[in-house]
């Protein structure tokens, strides 16, 4: 039976079926009678619809109990429902959170996740014809965030809802309506943040509030790795949370991170860009979402939400003050343990004589001169304590937003240098004392903001120092000079040309350049490594743990029996806990009876009902795991959009397009030692995808630039395996430190070193079905050894 829809204003007592009796969630056990019971409970939670099988879904709901029948606990407790194939479909398109269901024609079993969630110990099931869900959906609120969408689901009453399958869709819960202890969605406006700081254990802590129509402040902690908190640039950026929990505290609501926890952020302005900041490699942003980000923008500069906070220039900085400052950094230096120099400009000049810091030449990175105009633009500031350890990890070039800036005016002296630096006298001095009070703390702003195209704008009215410039003859003398960094490895016959020779060449040639490297994309490595299929050419990200975590969850949860196939031999593993003295957990395996005959039991494992963290932990132990759950009855391999094996820190992904997978047992030749990759992804139909490296880069010479591809070659590039970059990081150092050789942040790109590369031209159709002459480098490598310590980031 299908989900059902009760009329509007009619409780759903009055509809289900007379023969039905409820019974309270809090009676119920494994071995509840559960003919003719029903279970009725208020949708506090709402999983995305998740595929097993080519024609089997999953979806995974929590309801509460908020009007308990006599004689039963006083609490509102809670409980996971399961739905599967078309009755998940359906409850996927029809029910969202806050609507009140009834369930009927379930089977109850034991809850894995009991300890995690504090839950309900058992799980209700619903699948075939007997199940059914009776809904009573809520009643679209006056000022709701997504009125259109709830006008058209209010149309639907009364009728017998469509199983058309649709895409998962997320529900947001608005701050005024939170409830304690649930997982939601929100949306909201930043009235307050502090920068993370690091924690006491391995993560790192922020904090902020955020409002919305309701007019209600919530107070949000962030404990998550540096990369992964809310890129928030200024109060009135708008953000979005997905899988954040509520707590209370003090008698108010709080939100803190949950398992699967994820951010976007938004920039607040009316009419501003709609690209998010976040380090998530894969989000969701649909029409729904940007009308949400625009009524929110447009209620916001309504509002005298705070104070407003002062982000200003150089040139109207006033002595005693507070403020934000905007800038790009030229040059850093450390004075002692607990003190920087940050020396920066935003191309105006500051009406105040400003403190002047000398340090030692050998210490400083970037530029330890700069021109008489360039030098009066530029200002010093001190960063102190816990702010050092984040200076250490900025580059020369990159755009900051400085946050409590102060302007100290007087008799200042810079700590820790020795006697050559004398005290300076009604100078003004800016300083970032230590601590997150007020949001003090640092920003790297990305290029593409904004802030920073502006900031450009202001700044290209400066010419860049005539030191850093090449003429004429310089150039020449550059190519008779051998490259300081690649080499070519063809043996092709062909003399330097310029670049702008190159591209009034017709494709399908062959040319030898020697360029530098003026910008590369993507600056984030993980964004450069795809995976491509040698069978149907297509090239795919590599899925994000968020992404890969979720589809272990759902495979972990305890589906029913399973029969395991007649060549294989069942067992037990242990897996370690989460920290020391913390419950082994026991899952189900399955190995090939030909292996164990062969002494080779530790070669294959099939891994049943692990979750992610489980599967790397054991990864170390076993050659190789292929993760499985039940499907049907039988073994089946998870979706292709998680790994379907594992070997050590190494994962392997298929492709969904060129394989048909199935779980069967890997045949050995004679004379094969060991099973590879290979082996198994044969043997289970699925097509292996490879991992590749993918950046494009913007040459130039004195004629001109040109947009380059680094593919096919880019292992012979770097020296390194991209399967490496995906696992080691050490081969991710060797990158990371090529690409700061070759294109390094200070300085102009006039002084960056160069290249002799080997270029191939050929024809491709971009987007629109267009032609178009492209470029790739090939048999070109990087000849100059790079030490693995040379990285500025501090263990």
């Amino acid at each position: 039976m299908p989900v059902r829809v009760l009329s509007e204003g009619a409780g759903p007592g009055a509809q289900v079926p007379a023969h039905l009796t409820r019974i309270p969630i809090s009676l119920i056990t494994t071995s509840t009678d559960c003919s003719n019971k029903t279970v009725k409970g208020k949708v506090v939670q709402k999983c995305p619809l998740v595929s097993l099988a080519s024609d089997n879904v999953i979806l995974k709901t929590v309801i509460q109990e908020e009007d308990s029948p006599p004689n039963c606990s006083s609490q509102s407790p809670s409980i996971n429902v399961i739905l599967f194939g078309a009755l998940a479909k359906d409850f996927n398109q029809t029910v969202n959170q806050g609507d009140v269901v009834v369930a009927s024609g379930f089977t109850v079993g034991k809850s894995p996740t009991v300890h995690k969630d504090k839950l309900h110990p058992c799980n209700l099931l619903l699948s075939g014809d007997d199940a059914c869900i009776y809904v009573t959906l809520l009643p679209p609120p006056l000022l709701d965030l997504r009125s259109p969408p709830a006008a058209k689901r209010s149309s639907a009453l009364s009728a017998e809802v469509s199983r058309a399958t649709k895409a998962p869709k997320y529900t947001y819960v608005r701050l005024g309506d939170l409830k304690p202890g649930t997982v939601v969605n929100v949306y909201g406006v930043v009235v307050f943040f502090k920068q993370p700081f690091k924690s006491r254990g391995t993560d790192f802590c922020s904090s902020l509030k955020i409002t919305d129509q309701s007019n209600q402040k919530i107070g949000c902690t962030i404990f998550c790795q540096l990369e992964d908190h809310p890129k928030i640039f200024q109060i009135g950026d708008i953000i979005r949370f997905h899988r954040v929990k509520t707590q209370s505290f003090n008698n108010s609501i709080t939100l803190v991170t949950s398992f699967g926890f994820s951010v976007l952020v938004f920039d607040g302005e009316e009419g501003g860009s709609m690209e998010p900041r976040t380090s998530s490699r894969s989000f969701h942003i649909d029409q729904e979402d940007r009308q949400t980000v625009e009524e929110l923008r447009s209620w916001a500069a309504n509002q005298a939400l705070v104070p407003p906070v002062p982000t200003i220039p150089l040139s109207a900085v006033s002595p005693k003050a507070y403020f934000d400052l905007t800038c790009q950094l030229l040059a850093k230096a450390p004075i002692d343990t607990t003190c920087t120099l940050l020396r920066v400009w935003d191309g105006t000049r500051c009406p105040h004589t400003l403190l002047n810091v000398i340090v030692e030449r050998n210490v400083t990175e970037g530029p330890t001169s700069f021109s008489q105009e360039r030098g009066s633009l530029i200002a010093n500031i001190l960063v102190y304590d816990n702010h050092t350890e984040f200076a250490r990890q900025l580059k020369p070039g990159d755009f900051l937003r400085i946050y409590n800036l102060r302007a100290i005016p007087g008799s200042s002296k810079v700590p820790g240098l020795t006697s050559s630096q004398s005290e300076e006298v009604d100078h003004l001095a800016f300083h970032l004392h230590g601590g997150t009070a007020y949001g003090r703390g640092i920003r790297v702003l990305p290029e593409n903001s904004p802030v920073v195209q502006e900031l450009k704008r202001v700044m290209e009215a400066f010419p860049e120092d005539d030191k850093n410039e090449l003429n004429d003859s310089e150039m020449l003398d550059i190519w008779s000079t051998p490259p300081e960094f690649l080499e070519r490895s063809c043996g092709h016959d062909t003399q330097l040309v310029t670049l702008s020779e190159v591209k009034r060449s017709d494709p399908g040639r062959v040319h030898h350049v020697r360029v530098q490297l003026r910008s590369y994309e993507p600056r984030r490595l993980h964004q450069a490594l795809k995976l491509y299929c040698s069978k149907c050419t297509s090239m795919q990200d590599v899925p994000d743990d968020e992404l890969v975590s979720g589809l272990f969850s759902e495979a972990s949860k305890d589906y029913g029996p399973c029969s395991p196939p007649p060549w294989a031999v069942s067992g037990r593993v242990d897996v370690p806990g989460d920290s020391p003295g913390s419950p082994k957990r026991t899952l189900s395996v399955h190995m090939s009876t030909q292996l164990m005959s062969e002494d080779k039991s530790k070669e294959l494992i099939f891994l049943m009902g692990s979750t992610l963290e489980d599967t790397r932990r054991l990864a170390s132990g076993y050659h190789n795991i292929v993760p499985v759950m039940s499907s049907a009855g039988h073994l089946a391999l998870l979706d292709l959009s998680a790994p379907f094996l594992f070997r050590g820190r190494k994962t392997y992904y298929g492709c969904k397009r060129c394989s048909e997978a199935a779980v069967r047992e890997p045949s050995c030749a004679e004379g094969v030692e060991m099973i590879d990759e290979k082996i198994i992804a044969e043997a289970l139909g699925v097509q292996l995808l490879q991992f590749v490296l993918l950046m494009k880069l913007q040459l130039q010479d004195a004629t001109d630039t040109l947009d380059v591809f680094l593919w096919r070659d880019a292992e012979a590039f770097f020296g390194v395996l991209a399967e490496d970059v995906a696992a080691n990081q050490e081969a991710q150092n060797i990158i990371h430190q090529t690409m700061d050789s070759l294109c390094p942040a200070e300085g102009s790109t006039g002084g960056h070193p160069w290249m002799d590369l080997c270029l191939t031209a050929y024809r491709a159709e971009d987007d629109e079905g267009q032609n178009q002459t492209c470029y790739q480098i090939c048999h070109s490598t990087v000849t100059k050894p790079f030490s693995t310590q040379s990285n500025a980031n501090p263990a």
